[in-house]
């Protein structure tokens, strides 16, 4: 193993391994891990069950880890470095496995941008793993749209849940992305946007600028907070985004309630997410020339999940559906870092494919 940055004592476990390796140790293993805003989660699934059942669905987990956020825009380099190795530890420490038995590992972080992010990441993985490891680093926008389509990358995804984000991709390999550049830069339809312009109707309101609004004594009372005043000291005591996007359930139960102010900041969301889609579907031309081809649209995220009667899901649905009726909507079946266990494999397997006939 090579000798380099190792968060703490997190792989101390492989000794014990090795002194007593468990006797149902998987011999090949492949890592997925979602890198998102709130939090971060690795799987280990076994590399010979994917071989031997390609399409299965969903496929069996050794272990699964969870963490904290691990974009470094949010809270840091270093502590995304360790919180990603960390959970990875921590994946192979259920599994029964060790950093030996890995034959590939595949990241898709928020965060992920530009190239130099993915360099980034690669550098921080290489000291970690064998040198037959094969790493890769994907936004995790990639690993969300693998969840739907079982590891196939092609067609759209919309992610929205702390932050939100569009990304497409052909079958030959064009990729194109709308929204996704964090809150100063204005993902108005992500879970932080939409409490965001809760809070900000909240203070309109008090100080005279705006409407009286339901949401005032239903964030105030699920803050425990008295007035308004001090929603402003509450709002700056920690910045964290997915602190206040766990605002969200109080804008739809307003709206549900008849809300006009929390009602608008619903429908503008709509629009925000269903304008991200439609940009990324027109730059691909995945629906065809006529505007009615048939693609994939892989919904993640909490903001879309329909467990309210203000759906916002179905309603962005219904807005994409008006410019493309061949949109086909998919809720995965497997959650992202399954999505990204499965890019690591059929990357490999395309690897060993070019190495046969090279």
């Amino acid at each position: 193993m090579k000798n380099g940055y190792t968060n703490g004592d997190v792989w101390s476990f492989e000794r014990h391994h090795q002194a007593l390796p468990p006797p149902d140790a998987p011999s090949h293993v492949v890592l997925g891990l979602d890198g998102g805003t709130t939090s971060t989660v690795c799987v280990c699934i076994p590399l010979q069950h994917l071989h031997l059942h390609p399409h299965s669905d969903p496929p069996p987990l050794l272990a699964r880890a969870v963490a904290g956020c691990s974009n470094h825009n949010s809270v840091g380099e270093a502590a995304a470095r360790e919180t990603l190795e960390q959970v990875m530890a921590e994946a192979l420490s259920k599994s029964g496995s060790n950093r030996s038995a890995v034959q590939a590992v595949c990241l898709g972080v928020s965060g992920v941008n530009h190239p130099t992010d993915q360099e980034m990441i690669l550098s921080w993985l290489r000291p970690i793993f064998p040198s037959h490891v094969k790493l890769y680093v994907q936004n995790d926008s990639v690993a969300a749209l693998a969840s739907g389509t079982m590891g196939k990358l092609h067609g759209c995804v919309l992610i929205a849940g702390t932050g939100c984000i569009s990304y497409g991709i052909t079958e030959d390999g064009r990729e194109a992305r709308a929204a996704g550049a964090g809150p100063v830069l204005g993902d108005w339809g992500s879970g932080y946007g939409i409490a965001a312009q809760a809070l900000t109707a909240i203070i309109r309101a008090q100080d005279g600028r705006g409407p009286q609004t339901m949401l005032t004594n239903s964030i105030l009372n699920t803050l425990g907070l008295s007035s308004s005043d001090e929603l402003i000291g509450w709002t700056y005591a920690d910045r964290s985004w997915a602190r206040i996007a766990a605002l969200v359930p109080e804008v739809v139960s307003c709206a549900e309630a008849g809300d006009q102010i929390a009602n608008k900041i619903l429908v503008d969301a709509v629009q925000e997410l269903a304008l991200s889609v439609k940009a990324v579907v027109q730059r691909l031309c995945l629906c065809g020339e006529d505007g009615n081809g048939s693609f994939p649209i892989v919904m993640v995220g909490g903001v879309l999940e329909a467990n309210k009667r203000w759906d916002i899901g179905k309603e962005v649905i219904n807005c994409i559906h008006k410019n493309f009726p061949g949109a086909r909507p998919i809720r995965p079946k497997v959650e992202p870092a399954v999505g990204a266990a499965l890019l690591a494999w059929n990357f490999l397997t395309k690897e060993s494919k070019g190495n046969c006939y090279s």
